[in-house]
């Protein structure tokens, strides 16, 4: 889970703002707690104030480890790239997730695990067609991620470059990829509102 940006078009604080009776990174972490992966790794960066050890605090509970992202300045890549590296020797992928979308949850990263069983090395949620997050990546691919991804791109760029190795996971009715920048933002996302439970429902018929 990738939580190392400063939030600057928040006015900071961003992952630590209240949501539906939580803080925003905590819709995140209760989702991926319930999801199929053996462990969370967070990327933190080093965030103004105290601000980073209140991240700290809020992952634990959850059973996240923590992980400093020191050159987070220089781009999401760095913190994908940061991600990576403390996984277990035996992880056979690793699925990327972004601490400030709250509607991408367990069932989402659930279908993209399914589809690495499947035979998948790149696999990527869709919505209405559109490749969005969360996205994984077999350990295979892992050294042309490291090679490849530079500055605030992601991974973005490195599914446009390797079309054949990814597969499209549609997630439109278990999740929305919304993310949180702003204040409007949060407002708009929790006026809005999204029952994923219900959508769950509805596409195991």
């Amino acid at each position: 889970m990738l939580a190392a940006g400063a939030g600057s078009r928040f006015g900071g604080g961003k992952l630590l703002a209240p949501y539906r009776g939580k803080l925003l990174i905590e819709a995140v972490l209760s989702e991926l707690r319930e999801a199929p992966v053996d462990e969370i790794i967070a990327v933190v960066g080093e965030s103004a104030g105290d601000e980073r050890e209140k991240l700290r605090r809020v992952c634990t509970p959850y059973g996240a480890r923590i992980v400093d992202n020191l050159q987070w300045s220089e781009g999401i890549s760095t913190s994908v790239k940061r991600g990576l590296a403390p996984c277990a020797p035996e992880a056979g992928a690793a699925i990327v997730v972004l601490g400030d979308q709250p509607l991408v949850g367990a069932a989402a990263v659930e279908r993209l695990a399914r589809a690495f069983e499947e035979g998948a090395r790149v696999a990527v949620a869709t919505y209405s067609g559109r490749p969005r997050n969360p996205a994984l990546f077999a350990r295979g691919v892992w050294p042309m991620l490291e090679e490849e991804l530079f500055g605030d791109e992601g991974a973005r760029g490195f599914l446009r470059r390797h079309p054949g190795l990814v597969t499209e996971v549609p997630c439109d009715d278990v999740a929305d990829p919304t993310d949180v920048d702003t204040v409007e933002d949060l407002r708009r996302l929790q006026a809005r509102g999204f029952d994923k439970r219900a959508r769950k429902k509805e596409a195991r018929r």
